[in-house]
């Protein structure tokens, strides 16, 4: 896909502060500290449109922007490692439920997973989560260039296991590794 504009429209937490039109929309979940901003500056060319920090639990709220004017990521709060109080924490995993469960527009989430690491059981609450629910959804295991070949086919295989799935796409956002591929599904959702 060819990304004529990029911009970050807002942040909120609520559903009551989030846009109101029927742009389709496209979610990124993932552990805190999981590589979700990266990719997400990765995919459409812009570095530091979302804010990736080293710190983990940087977002936290739904941070929403438009692309193209035509569609729009939304980064949600990551889960697990954030250094939050657990009543903010709290929050941020309702606000986020509750936008899973209710928001019309969202047409996929994309489950962002460590590929060096095997899934959390934060990560698998949230893919059965999915599953259950019938909201479509690709696995995408990011940081696929810190490993060897033989490491990364070997990690594969556990996450897929895991989730009992055989979809899961390999990303590296500094290599865009799987870049074509994931909007090549992003592309087919907004189609639906």
């Amino acid at each position: 896909m060819r990304i004529t504009s990029a911009e970050f429209l807002k942040s909120a937490l609520w559903e009551t502060d989030w846009p109101r039109d029927h742009t389709p929309e496209v979610a990124f979940l993932g552990r805190s500290n999981v590589g979700k901003s990266s990719l997400i500056n990765s995919l459409l060319g812009v570095r530091g449109l979302a804010r990736a920090s080293n710190t983990p639990g940087r977002t936290q709220l739904l941070n929403f922007f438009l692309i193209n004017d035509q569609f729009r990521f939304v980064d949600l709060p990551g889960y697990g490692y954030a250094k939050a109080p657990k009543a903010i924490k709290a929050e941020w995993s309702q606000a986020a439920e509750e936008f899973l469960a209710k928001r019309e527009q969202l047409v996929l989430s994309i489950h962002i997973v460590d590929s060096r690491h095997e899934p959390s059981k934060q990560d698998l609450q949230l893919h059965e989560w999915l599953v259950h629910h019938h909201k479509p959804h690709l696995i995408v295991a990011t940081k696929s260039d810190k490993l060897s070949n033989n490491e990364l086919r070997q990690n594969i295989k556990r996450v897929a296991s895991v989730f009992r799935t055989e979809q899961v796409l390999i990303y590296s956002a500094t290599k865009k590794r799987g870049r074509d591929e994931l909007w090549g599904a992003i592309e087919k959702s907004l189609k639906s």
